[in-house]
């Protein structure tokens, strides 16, 4: 096989195919014609000296020895348009960029932005809301609010805070299973389950490793709802569904308004800190080493 790469448009029309499914979706999505990607799929088998794809029936799917290649191909494309947006909003007239995890950015920053600005002015801040980490080089423009050891990635870290986790309801539930105040007949009572990911399957705690903390049997049932994100699980608590395990950074201002109660003052740690990155050319900018300085003194009240 060649070790010369391919041409860009060969390689973007298999990738478009690959994931769209078809040769006239892939069509659609780059504004030519299927013949066209048709025909650029060809000269990529033809440089790389494998077929790609395979024919079943009337339909066409990814050979099996072109899938790896596919995923890569994806990744490197991804690349690229992330570099895209990064220009975007270098070109932009924002003053600070932080990208984030969702529920940190929306239950924890959000609601103490107001602070940041009554102290240093009003400032134009972007929020991008993404359990995706960027590239480390991508950094020198943005601010990075992570959980775990990920941070090791980029140039600059600093750790925030670390979480402590209990159980919570809403009142309405708590008015309908009293006996929630109770923590040996939470496993029998329904619940809803917070999962990140495989990624974070050892590091963030379930209500199962709240009530074996304090020496309980696990769930009984399945739970009522699973979220990828710890705010949809707060709000389905929130709405009467069931007990969650709450981050107290996530659901104290939920808390004070009432939405939701602390049933029990037990509580489990986050195994690793919250964390803040940046990179080598973030903090040649003056709004953006105030924003350091600040989210700094925030978690160390």
């Amino acid at each position: 096989m060649r070790s010369i790469l391919p041409p860009l448009r060969a390689m973007q029309a298999f990738e478009s195919f690959g994931r769209l499914g078809s040769v006239n979706a892939a069509a659609r999505e780059l504004g030519v014609t299927p013949g066209a990607i048709s025909q650029q799929i060809k000269l990529l088998e033809d440089q790389l000296q494998m077929p790609l794809i395979m024919k079943d029936g009337r339909r066409a799917a990814l050979a099996p020895k072109a899938k790896s290649y596919h995923a890569v191909l994806t990744a490197g494309f991804d690349k690229l348009k992330q570099a895209q947006v990064l220009l975007a909003q270098q070109a932009s007239e924002l003053d600070i960029h932080v990208s984030g995890l969702p529920t940190l950015l929306s239950k924890w920053l959000q609601p103490r932005l107001h602070s940041f600005e009554a102290r240093y002015g009003e400032t134009s801040i972007r929020l991008d809301a993404t359990h995706g980490e960027p590239e480390p080089e991508f950094l020198d423009h943005m601010f990075r609010l992570t959980y775990g050891t990920v941070s090791d990635m980029f140039p600059h870290a600093r750790a925030l805070f670390q979480d402590v986790c209990f159980p919570v309801c809403s009142p309405e539930f708590l008015k309908a299973h009293p006996e929630a105040l109770d923590p040996a007949s939470l496993p029998d009572l329904p619940w809803v389950d917070i999962d990140w990911g495989p990624a974070y399957s050892t590091t963030v705690p379930r209500l199962g490793t709240w009530l074996e903390a304090q020496g309980l049997p696990g769930p009984k049932n399945k739970p009522v709802s699973v979220h990828s994100l710890s705010s949809s699980a707060l709000e389905a608590a929130a709405s009467g569904q069931g007990i969650a395990l709450a981050q107290l950074s996530f659901a104290s201002v939920d808390l004070g308004l009432g939405r939701l109660i602390r049933i029990s003052q037990e509580s489990v740690s986050m195994p690793e800190h919250y964390y803040i990155c940046w990179g080598p050319m973030m903090l040649e900018n003056e709004k953006s080493r105030h924003f350091l300085n600040w989210i700094l003194a925030e978690t160390s009240v």
